[in-house]
This record gives C-alpha cells, structure tokens and sequence, in this order.
C-alpha cells in the first residue's frame, strides 16, 4: 500500500506522451513537422455545431452547469440517431460523457474491480490499456486484427487461449483503430458466443461507426436483442462530427449500468461541457440521417487512397489510420524504432506500433486525417522518399 511520498499503483505506467516521443525529434530537425500520430481531423464541425455559432442571447443559461445525465435536447437527439442504427434506446440507459475516452474510463470503473482482465484485441486504440490499468484491472492483449486473414485463424478459439478465471470483460472496436478492419457478421456472432459462453461484459467502442468507405458495416453487436443486457457501449462526436475538441461522448447500456455510471461521473467531471452539448445536439439534429459523417467518411477515402497508393500498401477500408509493418522500409540493420526516429527527423511523426500492443513493435500507425490534403501530400512524399532509400539517409 503507497504512502508519503509513493504515488498510488493504479498511476504506474500512465504517461500523458502515450502515443510517442518522437515530437521534438521532429520540431529540432525538419523544417515542416508533420505530427501523424494523432487521431484528428483537418475538417471542421457542422456550421450550426461550432463554437461560433453559439450565443448566449440565444441560449439562457449557456454557461452553466448541465444535467449530469446530459442536457434533454442532447439526450433527445442521441435517442433519436441510436434509434436509425437499429434498435431504440431508452434516455435513462443513455449518459453524456466528456468524449469516449472518459466514457470508457468510466465504463471500466463501474464493472472492472481490482485484480480483473479485459480481454483487449490487439493491435488497440493505445489508450484502451491506460484506461483498462487506471481502474486497478488488468489489460490482456491478444493478437486478432492482424491475424483475421490468415488461414489457420480460429477467432472462437484463440479468445478462448486469452480467458482466465479473472476474464471479466472484452473490448471490442469495429470499425477498428489502427488497422480499419471491419467484423463481418460470421465473426461478431462468435464474439457474441464468446461472450454468452463465459458471462463476460462486452465494451463496444463505437467510435468510427459511421466511417467506412464502401460497404456498409454488418449491424453492430450492441442491437442484438441477446446482447442488450450485456454490452455498454462508447460513442463520440470527436470523429463521425470533427468534433474532437468539443469533448462529447455517449455511453448506453443496461439501466443499473447506467445508474452507477452516472453516479461516478457525478465526482468525476460532474458534466459534460454544456456549450458544447449544445453543439453536438445541433450537429446530430439538423443535418439529416448520417449526411455529415457520409461527407466526412467520403473525404476520408480520398486520403487514404492517397497514402496508401503512394507507400504502395492496401488500403483501409475504414477510418483515419493506416497501420503497416515497417520492417520493409528499414535500412540493413536498421531497427523499427531507429526508422521511426529517421522519420521524424525529416518531419513525419508517426505512432510506434509498441502503443498498440506488445506484439508490434515492428508496426506503426500514420493517421491521414489530421492534416489538409496538400499538407498530406508533402507528408506522404516525405515518407516514399525515406521507404526508397535503402541507405538510411534521407536523398
């Protein structure tokens, strides 16, 4: 048990430079810095969503505090999108979070107790293992997206080879990140088995739903009327809506669930920005069924063809990242982490494959989003200049 001057364990390995430390690398060497290590966007929100748009002569009380559970025309316009996904969800099992990532923070405080494992298929979104410790449980990383496509895979069996008597949850993100992998049907009905067979919590983080580039994604796990009592589910308006600053998210679940949710976030954040509620409830009200994320996901495709068709590597089929081994690119006896660091000094910032698991080391995450699309190209080039140089110095 820590005391004066020992920090608490649940803090142990928590970093704020979780993605990379390749920044000031960057900064100290290269002329342009181009940070593709952060999972954000050029594009701006909906006109009606913006901080701009909003005015307190319009809107009483603006800048005071909001409901904890959320504000009702928020609540209103988050029943109304979840009920177009494909199965209506009552307001009192929905909660307001400050993005996802507290969502899910708070997700894994209410069912996770000390000494409990979340199964976390690998590669992961690099907070999900932060998050998972944070509450005094233990994160278990299981390679899965990465070997979906390999014949001899067996998904059933291998998140059985990941199960222990202390398994008390799985993370499941479809639309993935890194990697955009999308489950079929076939394979969320074995989570779903998977699941049932061993009483296991399913956290579903949702948050690239809506951005896929061609065909759309099997309905999610969560409407299911078998996993209704089982799943909690993360949303957020920081990717479908551009609104990452904003920080607002969406947690919905079972209603006991719910409850105790919202009793932690009382003596967390209290609430979610109010003024930024506001926007997100414009956002989700006034642009149509799914037409602003349409554009968004549509603007995405263009970059990551883009990336992809220059580096010379498959294309995602979702989302903002594209994620790659390196060990093609790497100069003779040149490791993944000295490649990364070339990079950087020649201004391209890219997350180590190591903030995605354990077993990529050798991998790294570019995202295609957080640049315009004429910074991309500069960026991108860069980085076809690197991959062809098999010297290890830049041309």
């Amino acid at each position: 048990m820590p005391r004066y001057p020992s920090l608490s364990h649940a803090t142990q390995g928590l970093t704020t430079r979780v993605y990379t430390g390749l920044l000031g690398l960057a900064q100290a060497h290269a002329k342009e810095v181009f940070a593709l290590n952060v999972g954000d966007t050029y594009l701006l929100p909906p006109d009606s969503a913006r901080a701009e748009a909003l005015h307190c002569a319009d809107l009483p009380q603006l800048h005071n505090y909001a409901e904890v559970r959320g504000e009702p025309v928020l609540l209103d316009a988050i029943t109304k999108d979840l009920a177009g996904r494909g199965r209506p969800v009552p307001r009192e099992r929905i909660q307001v979070t400050s993005g996802a990532t507290s969502g899910l923070d708070l997700v894994c405080r209410t069912l996770l107790s000390a000494g409990d494992e979340a199964i976390v298929l690998a590669p992961f979104w690099p907070l999900i293992r932060g998050v998972i410790s944070a509450a005094g449980a233990r994160p278990v990383e299981l390679p899965f997206f990465t070997e979906l496509h390999k014949p001899d895979f067996d998904l059933e069996r291998a998140l059985e080879t990941a199960l222990t008597p202390r398994t008390a949850a799985l993370y499941l993100n479809t639309p993935h990140n890194p990697t955009g992998v999308i489950l079929d049907q076939a394979q969320l009905d074995a989570v779903a088995r998977f699941v049932t067979r061993h009483d296991l919590w399913l956290f579903c983080d949702e948050a690239y739903d809506q951005l896929f580039f061609e065909r759309a994604p099997p309905p999610p796990i969560w409407t299911r009327p078998d996993m209704a009592e089982r799943c909690v589910v993360a949303h957020t308006m920081s990717k479908n809506y551009a609104m990452a600053g904003a920080r607002i998210g969406f947690v919905h679940g079972p209603l006991a669930v719910i409850d105790a949710l919202s009793g932690l976030q009382t003596f967390a954040t209290y609430c979610a920005p109010k003024p930024m509620q506001i926007g997100a409830a414009h956002a989700l009200s006034e642009q149509g069924p799914q037409r602003f994320p349409r554009l968004v996901a549509a603007e995405y495709a263009q970059a990551a063809q883009v990336t992809s068709q220059t580096l010379r590597l498959p294309r995602p089929v979702s989302g903002p990242f594209l994620f790659f081994d390196t060990r093609p690119f790497l100069a003779p006896h040149e490791t993944s982490q000295q490649w990364l660091e070339r990079c950087a000094r020649a201004g391209v910032v890219l997350t180590p494959g190591s903030a995605t698991g354990q077993a990529y080391e050798h991998y790294a995450r570019l995202c295609y989003t957080c640049v315009e699309p004429a910074a991309l190209v500069r960026a991108i080039g860069v980085l076809s200049t690197i991959a062809r140089d098999p010297s290890g110095h830049p041309e």
